[in-house]
C-alpha cells in the first residue's frame, strides 16, 4: 500500500550528494518508492518531488502538476515518474520566476531557469521517453533534476534580495488576482 514518505529539509547532507543511477526499475523496491512519492507530492501540495526528498538518494523523480494551494496555476498533467532523466538540449532563452520547495519551507526564491528544454528519461515501465518541455514544466523539471545533482533552489537565486517568505509570497498572489 502507497504511504506518505516524511519529506527531509535543507541541513539534511542526502539533499547534497549527488544521486545514484537507478539499475533494477522494475526492482519492487523502486516500484513502491514512486506509488509513495506519488502520494507524497499530492499530499503536501507539491507539484514535484525527488526521491532524495524522503532521503532515498535515486535518480528518481515525479513531476505532478496541478493547481493547489501553492501554484494556484499550475496546468495539470498527470504524475509522472521520471527514471535516470537528462537533459539532453536546452534554449538560449533563462526565465525567472518564483520557486519554492517542500525540502526548503517557509522561502521563496527568484530562479533563472531554461524556457524550453529537451529531456529523456526512462518511465516506470522502462521504455525510454523522449520530450520537449516548456515553461512551468519545465521548471519543475530542472528543480527536481538539480535535487539529483545534489542543488536546491537557494543555489541559483542570484541574489538574496530575491528571496522571500512564503507567508509575503502567498500575500502578493492574493493582490494580483
Amino acid at each position: 500500500m502507497s504511504q506518505k514518505l516524511p519529506i527531509i529539509q535543507l541541513g539534511n547532507p542526502i539533499l547534497r550528494q549527488k544521486a545514484v543511477w537507478v539499475e533494477n526499475i522494475k526492482d519492487k523496491e523502486i516500484q513502491k518508492l514512486i506509488d509513495d512519492l506519488i502520494v507524497t507530492v499530492s499530499q503536501a501540495n507539491g507539484v514535484g518531488i525527488a526521491a532524495p526528498q524522503v532521503a532515498e538518494s535515486w535518480r528518481l523523480f515525479i513531476v505532478a502538476s496541478r493547481p493547489n494551494s501553492r501554484y494556484p496555476h499550475a496546468p495539470e498533467i498527470e504524475p509522472t515518474a521520471m527514471i535516470n532523466p537528462q537533459i539532453i538540449a536546452y534554449s538560449t532563452e533563462v526565465v525567472k520566476d518564483w520557486e519554492g520547495c517542500l525540502s526548503v519551507p517557509g522561502i521563496r526564491g527568484l530562479v533563472p531557469r531554461y524556457q524550453t528544454i529537451e529531456i529523456e528519461y526512462t518511465d516506470r515501465n522502462g521504455q525510454l521517453q523522449k520530450q520537449q518541455l516548456t515553461d512551468f514544466v519545465a521548471r519543475i523539471f530542472q528543480h527536481e533534476y538539480d535535487h539529483l545533482e545534489g542543488k536546491v533552489f537557494l543555489d541559483r537565486v542570484e541574489s538574496t534580495e530575491e528571496l522571500m517568505t512564503e507567508a509575503e509570497y502567498q500575500q502578493r498572489q492574493k493582490v494580483r488576482i
